[in-house]
């Protein structure tokens, strides 16, 4: 069924809201809050209508109900004070007002002809691609299936904010719902490199969410997880089961990319290949990694000059050279950096890595804290569920002096990403917020941590030893900062500041004078 008003159509059947020939994004839920106000426009809803149909009569409180009505009211621009198409009647409920024209849609000829008959192998896109296929529901209860298709939706459209990844409509990966089909066909059908799956289970008063990454070439498992929890707290489980498995999925997507790279012919590799290689050789974070990563990303711009990733990650690689002393050329590299950096913000306006990297770039190689600040927070509203983003931003928090809200932002990264492939890398800026906020036990005890996982990591050292110097534990101090200066025999005070003019100066100060007691030259 169609409802036609004003300008949008609300295809009842693909679940789908268009405002002329755009689709309009909105969380399931609110997709089903708007259809059951269109549908029962003839009268007024109330709270309670809504907890039944929407909710399944679960307790909801009102400030989360009023979240949903004012989400669909955006969705359909119905924002002003006059209400133009959903009114809410005080103490009675909530009514759609608006003209709405029925249009019945005719069934497709040899619909049933196509679902029993797939389609030759369709060919793959030119970045990771992925399908969320219906969660099963493993309750026993019918009544679950809502919940259970709910929770594949919210994972398709978290996914969807991923710009680097092709991920496939609900519509499409749905029409595998209650069918056992292997994994390695679905990816022909729908022409993905990788399917996700998962289950659902309600026992007593305990849910149990389960998701699995596989490869739909291969039929290997890439990643498994399952998330548990009361049912009282369900829609807190359910966004917490959603935002790890796209934290989890964006890395191990990656590393799995770059291990099929491995296969691929050099001859035959074009600008995206050069990125993972590049990607690769960052991960390994040596000063030979780097120069070779910064070589495979000058090849790609060379095939294309407008390639933002690649820019954003070579600003990155800058950034990282020059906090460990690795750079030949340092004004020459920041300078090249810093334009790399604003060239990929301004090609790029819907990449959430895009503009982690080039914050963190800004950060180190410009000095600029309010502009990094505000490039990462932007980051974060394209894909709130990356980890990575939430470190650096957390690392910016820090030099602003809100070492409290750092921490905050760095257990949720951690929550997020509990088995990141790079999590040295997220406890590395735990460390400095630590520090910041007077708590060296735990500052030692992160950046121990982030040492046994990356040895070569300078920023990790600096700190350690600034901590153990404000125990009083001068002697394993000394030691830290010896360790240090093997990674950078040149490095002094002075030097130091003058690469990290973004911390605030009272920050600064105290640092400055743990380091003295380290025996760190001036």
């Amino acid at each position: 069924m169609l409802y036609l008003f004003n300008d949008f159509a609300l295809d009842a059947d693909r679940r789908e809201l268009r405002r002329g020939s755009q689709l309009v994004s909105m969380a399931p839920q609110v997709f089903d809050l708007l259809e059951y106000l269109i549908r029962n426009r003839e009268r007024v809803v109330s709270k309670d209508d809504l907890l039944a149909s929407i909710w399944n009569g679960r307790i909801v409180s009102d400030s989360a109900l009023s979240t949903r009505i004012n989400a669909a009211r955006c969705a359909i621009d119905d924002t002003g004070e006059e209400q133009r198409l959903i009114r809410t009647l005080p103490r009675k409920g909530v009514r759609f007002i608006g003209a709405v024209r029925e249009e019945q849609k005719p069934e497709p000829e040899g619909a049933i002809a196509l679902a029993e008959h797939p389609g030759p192998a369709l060919p793959l896109p030119d970045r990771p691609s992925i399908a969320v296929l219906p969660f099963v529901n493993m309750s026993g209860d019918p009544e679950q299936d809502y919940f259970a298709d709910g929770m594949a939706e919210e994972i398709i459209t978290a996914l969807s904010r991923c710009s680097w990844l092709f991920v496939i409509a609900r519509n499409s990966s749905f029409t595998y719902k209650g069918k056992a089909v292997d994994v390695r066909q679905i990816g022909r059908e729908l022409g993905v490199r990788y399917i996700l799956e998962g289950s659902v289970r309600r026992g007593g008063d305990r849910l149990r969410f389960t998701g699995q990454l596989i490869d739909a070439i291969s039929g290997g498992h890439i990643w498994a997880d399952r998330f548990e929890g009361n049912v009282g707290n369900v829609f807190e489980l359910q966004d917490r089961f959603t935002e790890s498995v796209v934290a989890a999925i964006e890395p191990k997507l990656q590393l799995a990319e770059i291990e099929r790279l491995k296969h691929k012919p050099a001859a035959n590799l074009d600008a995206y290949d050069l990125l993972l290689r590049a990607q690769q050789c960052e991960y390994q974070f040596r000063m030979d990694s780097h120069a070779a990563a910064l070589r495979y990303l000058e090849q790609a711009l060379v095939l294309d000059p407008t390639y933002a990733p690649a820019m954003a990650l070579a600003a990155l690689c800058h950034a990282e050279r020059r906090d460990q002393s690795w750079m030949k050329d340092p004004h020459g590299e920041a300078g090249d950096g810093i334009d790399l950096a604003s060239r990929a913000v301004e090609l790029c306006k819907d990449d959430a890595n895009v503009f982690w990297m080039a914050g963190s770039a800004i950060l180190r190689l410009q000095m600029d804290l309010p502009r990094a600040r505000e490039l990462v927070r932007h980051s974060l509203d394209l894909n709130p569920n990356s980890a990575i983003a939430l470190a650096i931003a957390a690392e910016i928090e820090t030099c602003w002096g809100n070492s409290h809200e750092a921490l905050e932002l760095l257990f949720r990264a951690v929550r997020l990403s509990p088995r990141d492939p790079r999590g040295w890398f997220i406890t590395s800026k735990m460390t400095w917020a630590y520090f910041v906020q007077g708590q060296f036990d735990e500052a030692v005890s992160a950046a121990k941590n982030v040492l046994n996982q990356n040895p070569q990591s300078a920023y990790a050292l600096r700190i350690l030893a600034a901590s153990l110097a404000k125990q009083g534990r001068l002697n394993d101090a000394a030691e830290a900062i010896r360790e240090a200066l093997n990674i950078e025999p040149q490095l002094t005070l002075t030097k130091l500041r003058a690469r990290k003019m973004f911390i605030q100066e009272d920050i600064w100060r105290d640092y400055a004078t743990a380091l003295r007691l380290t025996g760190l030259p001036e």
